[in-house]
Order: structure tokens, then sequence, then C-alpha cells
């Protein structure tokens, strides 16, 4: 099992995400973002971090990096992508997921363990959890609000897209709660909190996060 990383000028969670790919049982891949080449990886992650310096709008430039020309037509083609925090941005800015992320209320950067409610454990990245389970992992990020318009909500709602919800509180003002969402398939999947950095309790709030990993482990397997 591979899973490949990429890392962005601007890329810090990269290395985070690849020891979660470790302890889950599978070999991390690199990928650079010049590059037009996946490697033939089973899956890829996006990970954190401030990907060209978050200039003209979080995720706008790297949407355009040349990995993305191989990795857009993957995804629509079912290779299982996550993507965290900015990674999240990105896939946004790609059109991989609805909605966008903007800044959070109140106009300050939060960084602090957030609980979150597992609403759809049926993607490629959540089949290790339970339908309702709370889980707790790292929130950081200035720019985290999910936003859409009312109809993409609303269908997002109606087709069991909302993946994550913040559980207690609505920290950072995103709509309807909402901390990760999910494409028609259910192989691409975007959460704004963290959860590399959940993955041992020796270096994290809790192991809660090892799960994202280990269902993609899973998912490829079948």
């Amino acid at each position: 099992m591979r899973i490949g990383v990429i890392t962005f000028p601007g890329s810090l969670d990269d290395r985070d995400a690849a020891r979660a790919v470790r302890l889950a049982g599978a070999e991390p891949v690199p990928l650079w973002h010049a590059d037009r080449d996946l490697r033939g990886v089973d899956a890829v992650i996006l990970p954190g971090g401030f990907s060209y310096g978050d200039y003209l709008r979080c995720g706008a430039i790297a949407r355009f990096a040349p990995v993305m020309s191989e990795l857009v037509p993957a995804a629509r083609s079912g290779l299982p992508v996550l993507g965290i925090c900015n990674g999240f941005q990105i896939l946004c800015e790609a059109h991989l997921l609805p909605g966008a992320l903007t800044r959070n209320a109140g106009l300050r950067f939060i960084t602090r363990d957030v609980r979150l409610a597992v609403e759809n454990n049926r993607t490629a990245w959540t089949g290790a959890y339970q339908p309702g389970e709370r889980i707790t992992v790292p929130l950081k990020s200035g720019q985290g609000a999910y936003a859409a318009d009312p109809g993409t909500l609303a269908d997002l709602q109606a087709a069991g897209r909302v993946v994550v919800r913040y559980a207690d509180g609505n920290p950072n003002g995103s709509a309807g709660g909402i901390a990760g969402v999910c494409g028609a398939e259910g192989n691409v999947v975007g959460v704004m909190p963290h959860p590399e950095h959940a993955v041992s309790e020796l270096t994290g709030p809790t192991a809660d996060g090892l799960g994202f990993f280990a269902s993609a482990v899973a998912a490829v397997a079948r």
C-alpha cells in the first residue's frame, strides 16, 4: 500500500502526514508539486500549511500546480484523496469539493483541540469510525470557516456528504458547524482540523485521527 503526500512550497505538515501513513501500515511516497507524476500511488494526501504563502487566496495558486493536472482526473476516476486544512482549501479551489474556506469568525487564527462528530463513515477515509462517534483532533487555521450557498449546503446535507462537524460549539463560524465534506463518490474528502496530529497519544491529544489513514488502507485493500 503506497500513499502519496504532496509537498507544495509552504507545506509544513507533509512529514506529519507521512508519519501518520506509516503508523497506519502503509508506505508514504513523497510527491513534488512541480512533477506531473503520481508515481502509481494508491491514494494521495494534500497536507496542511501555507501553499505558495497563501498569496492571492488560500489554495488558489496550488490548484494550478503541475501535479494537480494528474491528481484531478485521477480523483474523478476514483483515487482516494484527502485534503487537510490547506489541502481542503486546494480541493475546493480545484472544484473537487464544493464550497470554500473563508476567514474565521472574529478574524483570528485558531489553534486548539476540537471535538468532532463523525457523520459519514462511508467514505474512503472514515470507514474506521462509527456514525456519531466523537473524536478529538487539533485545529489550527486562520481561514477555516466553511462556506457555501444555501442550495449547496442543503444538497450536502441531503446526500450525507457532511463528513464531520464540530461537536462542541463552532470555533470558526463554519456554515452548519461543518468541519469536513466529501465528494459525491466518497473517495475525495476534505477536513479542516488535523487528524495527522492526533495519531499517537505520545505526541497528540489523542490517537483518534489515525482512523482516517487506517480507513484509506482498508478501503484500497478492499
